[in-house]
């Protein structure tokens, strides 16, 4: 009996996660690499969302009053690939998301909630990644264009990446020719 409850805890759990990747027509990506690998194809920003979604009225509150809008899902499907970092108290989440939330709120020194932290991830010659950071938002009251104001301002600063060429396993950046002038 115990067997089938686990099971059953993990299956709901697993239903959940996916259910988070597509909230309101966005898709809000859980997996760092993947909204990475996203993020460099698309060339836009990381929008890193730090929630606690079953405990924190001012989380709930800005989804409500901003995410949930049609203004918000119209600039967010435009302007960023969306990272939802969740903290939840009540519901089940698996411990490799726990782990990554854990380590991106320590590095990017996130003590309250909600936090958007805008990003711009790099990847070095040594395959691992930087997130270039932009700049960080909370609630602000005003609804989704002043919200979405600030954000603007924020992202204004990204500069996206050259196209990465890949050369066997690593990733290189994009090779420029240069071109002498006839004097």
């Amino acid at each position: 009996m115990k067997k089938v409850i686990i099971a059953l805890c993990l299956f709901f759990a697993a239903v959940n996660m996916q259910a988070q990747e597509m909230k309101d027509g966005l898709t809000w990506h859980t997996d760092l690499k993947k909204a990475i690998e996203v993020s460099n194809t698309e060339s836009k920003p990381l929008f890193l969302f730090f929630t606690g979604s079953d405990w924190c009225g001012w989380c709930i509150r800005l989804q409500k009053e901003v995410f949930k809008t049609p203004e918000f899902e119209a600039w967010a499907k435009e302007k960023v690939v969306l990272v939802e970092l969740d903290f939840p108290r009540r519901t089940p989440q698996d411990d490799a998301i726990k782990s990554q939330n854990s380590q991106l709120q320590q590095v990017l020194n996130v003590q309250g909630y909600p936090t958007v932290w805008f990003v711009t991830p790099t990847v070095t010659d040594r395959e691992t990644t930087n997130l270039v950071q932009l700049g960080s938002s909370g609630y602000v009251a005003g609804g989704p264009q002043v919200w979405l104001d600030g954000a603007n301002q924020i992202i204004a600063k990204f500069v996206p990446n050259p196209k990465p060429v890949i050369t066997g396993t690593k990733i290189a950046p994009k090779k420029t020719k240069s071109v002498k002038k006839k004097a």
